[in-house]
């Protein structure tokens, strides 16, 4: 049976693909550039013209393929994991929808900084799956927090507890200098979330 993980990534890379201003393999009939424009996050278009759907639609497109494939790549290694361990706390259908909702909000919850910080910035805008996907990753951290993590360049295992702590530090430190174009704030946001999220799911039951 298809995974709900593998479906994400699944419309997250056609959509992705397909919205690429270049590069795209896609063929010309399909590509549609124009989505990058309308589905990224705008604080200024979500703020003043109510156009609330940006908070979700953004994780749908990415600036490249580097950017895609580093996203759906921590997805596919920690998404399975998680909605295993939401099925073991509740049942199989319940579980799946806690980890799919856990996504979906996950992508609003880590642009609410750049929301209140940007909203009079018409300027602003950001692509990518990443809050998202930080989100899944600390969800794991949460309930495994001694399983050992490697970045794709740094191999070096670390236990998740750890790695959160560094990975947090990293991006508020990188978020305060405003050096580059990443979004660290979304990448914190997500990351908070998504240890908030089954910890306060798992009280409630």
């Amino acid at each position: 049976m298809i995974t709900t993980t593998t479906l994400l990534i699944i419309a997250t890379s056609v959509v992705s693909v397909a919205a690429f201003e270049r590069g795209s393999i896609m063929p010309e009939s399909l590509q549609r550039p124009e989505w990058t424009s309308q589905f990224r996050f705008n604080a200024y278009l979500v703020w003043h013209k109510h156009q609330y759907y940006r908070m979700l639609t953004h994780g749908l497109v990415h600036a490249d393929y580097w950017h895609l494939v580093f996203n759906m790549l921590t997805l596919y290694f920690f998404g399975d994991f998680v909605d295993a361990c939401f099925q073991s706390v509740f049942d199989t259908g319940a579980g799946r929808a806690m980890y799919l909702t856990l996504y979906v909000t996950a992508l609003a919850a880590s642009s609410s900084v750049d929301l209140m910080r940007h909203k009079d910035n018409p300027g602003y805008n950001a692509i990518g799956a990443s809050g998202a996907v930080s989100a899944v990753l600390f969800a794991a951290i949460f309930f495994n927090p001694t399983m050992k993590i490697s970045l794709m360049f740094i191999p070096i295992p670390t236990p998740g507890w750890l790695f959160g702590i560094l990975y947090l530090a990293y991006c508020f430190y990188m978020d305060k200098r405003g050096l580059d174009n990443i979004g660290h704030s979304a990448h914190f946001m997500g990351a908070v979330y998504g240890f908030l999220f089954p910890l306060l799911i798992t009280k409630m039951i």
